[in-house]
């Protein structure tokens, strides 16, 4: 008994045990899940896949880890609550590798996200002629400096001796730029209009309301005068209020910084990568500014002393611009055995790029640039030669972004991370994914409400046969559609120029589903959203995030609140106002957010439910009031399909609609948009921009979070839009949608330097029937033809 007890124990220790699992919509689940092997978890989007491997076990591994640091380090560290779980057992330090973009900083490229910039530095500051100093010199995030020091380099090679050389301690900065690789030129006249008065709004800048704290900083400072035409400015006042430097200025006995406008809005929005600002701002931006390459870098944002250094006829600026296919071949040539085990290691790094598809990146691309998949694929870079084991990796959709030739190539990565004893949970709709696991945890029954449940828990072959909605569609095949749409017209594209294309001439037709495939970095985007993008009638639905505060919800982001607000109002005879969590409804308790916090250190804080609005966020007084004998609080916490259900179509039946059309009818109204997963948010934007006056819709990889069962949902939805005359395009990967078109235009054939062409135009059952591309290739085996199964 006792040898069988300490089996037990040891089996025990041998998966990660949880143990009523409640996080979002969690259903006080239990499941074991087997260390050491590669896990994937599936179901519908919303049933609760994030919640679990994201929001339960990953939370808890930082949160413990955590707490391990020293109590006065903790106090500068973001604070990651306890899930709502009863216990967690057997988790192992966690690495999440998510599809978040990454950062806003207009400096962070490529090449500094993975460290390989920092390794070419290193290389180029000890073999690089002529020598120029230490790997600061070749940093453009570096400027220069005053002082020097001295390195000892290795010369001559293996035969040869170490010499002690000085150098200037210099960064490598373009000081023209300082370090962007981008210069602007700002329109004034879109900054102010020069007609009215600080008083009047003459400042046109996004934020900078007449009666806002930024333009009294300019308006009460005594500088200026506020009721004065900025026409009519001397060239004294004119200077000081677009150009003067920070000075301090008292305003009702508050001491403030007053600063021209120019440098200020050059702070706060220009230097901050574009991708990351609000639209209205990024509209601002490219309306009010001209940016061009910095004509002293030439864009390559490092000075003359950092160009100047060479290897073997280049230099660090053209090491990243280079294709990492080209870079890769560069570092092979050289061979210089002083530097050969960092050769070695750059090598490493560079190649494990190509492994993952992003071989037709450059290490100076901006990170801000990457899809949400390419992001996800540049983040695995650091880990895949990492010498740690017994960790947990956690991914969110790798393949997101992935043409199906590329996904193989995944899940060797999946699978080598796993072989190094490490465990491996992935959150992964594709079939192809689902295949390579060892073990697969599946949720449901459905999302929201009606999800949070382990449905089957199993090898791939038991899923099988398992009858769950994932078992019964993981072998669901679209098929070849028998007859597709007749053009009604065309939109012409004519010498697309942008990024890797050649010159491209193509005709899409209109009234029809256009599917624009090819492999990831092949020129699709370019293509599409380089070329249609702004023009009138074209709608775009893209990958960029949602963007708002912990208020936020599907109710705000959809403009759905107001007229429930103004329902409300008109049934109590009050101001709808009052309605409003976030203004005078709001609990006086909790302020409205239905949580009070408790600051324990500068940054760390605990959250506790509103004992007083018990978590609605709005005031008892408030709660008074019902519409139809609901609060107020109980209509936010319908689902879509209760509230179209239980709502007047007066009030919110558009939106509702399409919130269901969508697939989102199962999402609360009031609940955060940022418990919303990847999936559910590109919906939530569709559904919005349904209701845009639009004969042309783009969409980018709306397949991005769907189950198998929601892409025949999706596919409805697209052919409704174009049955109701509109033209949809959509730049998509899944064979599904492939076979499901009108018309492909396929781009290729390779990516980056080898793409860029249109390969084929045409229907579905035209391209498989041609092959000799990729994209042929893969779509004929998804549908089971013979030129498929050849090949």
């Amino acid at each position: 008994m006792a040898a069988a007890s300490a089996e037990n124990a040891a089996d025990s220790h041998e998966v990660i045990r949880v143990r009523g699992a409640r996080e979002n919509n969690l259903n006080g689940v239990d499941v074991d899940i087997p260390k050491r092997r590669l896990t994937v978890f599936t179901g519908v989007s919303g049933s609760g896949k994030s919640s679990l491997v994201f929001g339960t076990i990953a939370a808890e591994s930082r949160r413990l880890i955590n707490e391990t640091y020293p109590t006065f380090v903790q106090q500068f560290m973001a604070q990651i609550g306890r899930p709502d779980v009863d216990a967690l057992e057997n988790i192992s330090p966690a690495i999440i590798v998510d599809q978040e973009r990454m950062g806003a900083n207009a400096r962070s490229t490529v090449g500094t996200a993975t460290d390989v910039h920092a390794m070419l530095r290193v290389l180029f500051s000890r073999i690089g002629q002529p020598f120029v100093g230490s790997p600061q010199a070749f940093s453009f995030n570096v400027p220069s400096v005053s002082g020097a020091g001295e390195i000892m380099i290795a010369v001559g090679g293996e035969e040869g001796r170490a010499e002690r050389r000085s150098f200037q301690v210099t960064g490598g900065m373009c000081p023209d730029c300082e370090g962007l690789g981008e210069v602007s030129d700002i329109d004034i006249d879109e900054l102010v209009d020069r007609s009215k008065s600080l008083n009047d709004g003459a400042i046109r800048v996004p934020g900078y309301s007449a009666d806002g704290w930024m333009v009294r900083g300019y308006s009460e400072s005594g500088l200026l005068d506020p009721d004065k035409p900025i026409a009519d400015y001397s060239d004294t006042e004119l200077e000081d209020f677009l150009y003067k430097e920070p000075t301090k200025v008292k305003i009702q006995s508050i001491n403030m910084t007053f600063e021209g406008l120019v440098p200020r809005v050059t702070k706060s929005m220009l230097q901050k990568d574009r991708e990351s600002l609000q639209p209205h701002v990024r509209a601002f931006v490219e309306r009010a500014v001209k940016f061009m390459p910095c004509p002293a870098c030439g864009g390559t944002r490092l000075n003359d002393g950092a160009r100047s250094a060479r290897i073997a006829g280049v230099n660090i600026a053209d090491a990243a611009a280079m294709q990492i296919t080209d870079l890769a071949d560069w570092l092979r040539s050289i061979d210089d055995p002083s530097v050969e085990p960092l050769l070695a290691g750059l090598r490493a790094t560079v190649q494990s790029f190509i492994d993952i598809g992003l071989g037709y990146l450059s290490l100076d691309r901006s990170s801000g640039t990457l899809s949400g998949g390419e992001a996800q694929r540049t983040k695995m870079i650091r880990h895949l030669g990492s010498s740690l084991t017994d960790v947990t990796y956690v991914f969110d959709e790798p393949t997101a972004g992935l043409h199906p030739h590329d996904i193989q190539r995944m899940n060797d990565l999946l699978r080598g991370l796993r072989d190094k004893g490490n465990t491996v949970l992935v959150v992964e709709h594709k079939p192809e994914v689902i295949e390579v696991a060892d073990h697969v945890i599946d949720l449901g029954p459905g999302a929201g409400r009606n999800g949070g449940r382990i449905q089957f828990t199993g090898s791939v072959a038991e899923l099988r046969v398992s009858g769950t909605l994932t078992g019964r569609h993981l072998d669901h095949r679209a098929q070849l559609k028998p007859a597709v749409r007749t053009a009604s017209g065309i939109l012409e594209i004519r010498g697309a120029t942008a990024n890797n294309l050649k010159s491209v001439d193509v005709d899409i037709p209109l009234g029809t589903l256009t599917v624009v495939t090819g492999v990831a970095g092949s020129g699709k985007s370019s293509l599409i959203h380089g070329s249609l993008a702004g023009r009138d009638g074209v709608v775009v639905v893209d990958q960029s995030p949602i963007r708002g505060n912990r208020r936020s919800s599907p109710a705000t982001y959809t403009g759905l609140l107001d007229p429930i607000r103004s329902a409300f109002a008109k049934a109590n005879g009050v101001k709808p106002a009052l309605f409003s969590a976030n203004s005078q409804g709001a609990c006086p308790a909790c302020k409205g957010l239905g949580v009070i916090v408790t600051k324990l250190g500068i940054t760390a804080s605990v959250e506790t439910e509103c004992d007083v609005c018990e978590g609605s966020g709005f005031s008892p007084d408030v709660l008074q009031y019902t519409l139809d004998g609901r609060t107020i609080a109980e209509v936010l916490a319908l689902s879509a399909t209760e509230a179209a259900e239980a709502l007047p179509p007066r009030v919110a039946g558009g939106v509702l609609s399409r919130l269901i059309d969508v697939g989102l009818g199962y999402i609360t109204l009031g609940q955060a948009l940022s418990t919303l997963s990847g999936g559910e948010r590109q919906r939530l934007k569709l559904a919005i921009s349904m209701a845009t006056s639009g004969s042309v819709y783009i969409l980018d990889e709306p397949t991005t979070g769907l189950h198998l069962a929601d892409v025949d949902n999706l596919l409805a939805l697209l052919d409704r839009l174009v049955d109701a005359g509109n033209s949809v395009i959509v730049i998509e990967h899944h064979q599904a949608v492939m076979a499901h078109a009108d018309h492909i235009i396929d781009i290729g054939p390779g990516a980056g330097r080898d793409g860029g062409r249109v390969v084929f135009e045409g229907t579905p059952a035209d391209l498989v029937a041609a092959g000799g591309t990729l994209t042929a290739e893969h779509l004929g085996r998804y549908v089971g033809t013979r030129a498929g199964s050849e090949r």
